[in-house]
């Protein structure tokens, strides 16, 4: 049956006008993206379809133009489309950040960091650099490795805070193996940081970790810092 076929109440779009976007699950959320079906298929339908093909909405959203053209009724120009979608969504969150305090904003830093790092197959190590004011003037990806390990050096981060003129610091990685709790070389790395940021007066307000489409993991939450 054709999506509008549907009783008005029960069609996505309508729920979503009359209830907000929060109320749809993840497959009616991408049946508005996607739009049509195809034969055979509702739009809803053919959402479903590439979620158990991917396993996570995460996934689908980090998934190679190659893999998502794979399926039935998708193919690049649908897939450029979802990318900048994604992508409006990073720079509207990072506006945010760079205009307001972050420490008054945690939820577009968790959102930033969850679309920028969420999915991915290589570890990745991020700073976020801060004014006075806590905003953020820019955002730098340092160091990216394999599945299992990156080599973060304090001295390219101190550089890299003295060059943009930063007051201090968010720092963020993410863990490819959807373990979101922080390591013991985590926190010694932390520490590291801390201590070496500290002797140019560049406060680290937190390190986040990033593992699957979980809330971001604080440091500062757990008392780390």
């Amino acid at each position: 049956m054709a999506i509008t076929d549907w009783p008005a109440d029960e069609r996505p779009r309508e729920r979503l006008l009359a209830h907000g976007a929060e109320v749809l699950s993840d497959a009616e959320l991408l049946a508005l993206f996607l739009r049509v079906g195809v034969r055979g298929k509702s739009a809803v339908d053919l959402a479903r379809d590439l979620l158990g093909r991917f396993g996570s909405l995460s996934a689908l959203c980090t998934a190679s133009v190659d893999d998502f053209s794979s399926i039935p009724g998708m193919g690049p120009a649908k897939y450029a489309q979802l990318q900048a979608v994604l992508e409006l969504a990073r720079r509207a969150l990072g506006e945010e950040m760079a205009t307001r305090d972050v420490l008054d904003s945690p939820r577009a830093v968790r959102d930033w960091l969850r679309l920028k790092l969420a999915g991915l197959p290589h570890e990745v190590f991020m700073v976020l650099l801060l004014d006075a004011q806590n905003r953020v003037i820019a955002s730098e990806e340092l160091f990216r490795g394999t599945l299992a390990q990156t080599s973060v050096y304090p001295r390219e981060v101190v550089k890299l805070a003295l060059l943009r003129n930063a007051a201090a610091v968010i720092l963020a990685h993410n863990h490819p193996s959807g373990v979101g709790e922080p390591s013991h070389a985590d926190q010694l790395l932390t520490r590291s940081l801390t201590q070496a940021l500290a002797l140019i007066d560049v406060r680290v307000l937190d390190h986040f970790i990033v593992a699957g489409t979980a809330s971001p993991v604080s440091f500062a939450e757990r008392g780390l810092l």
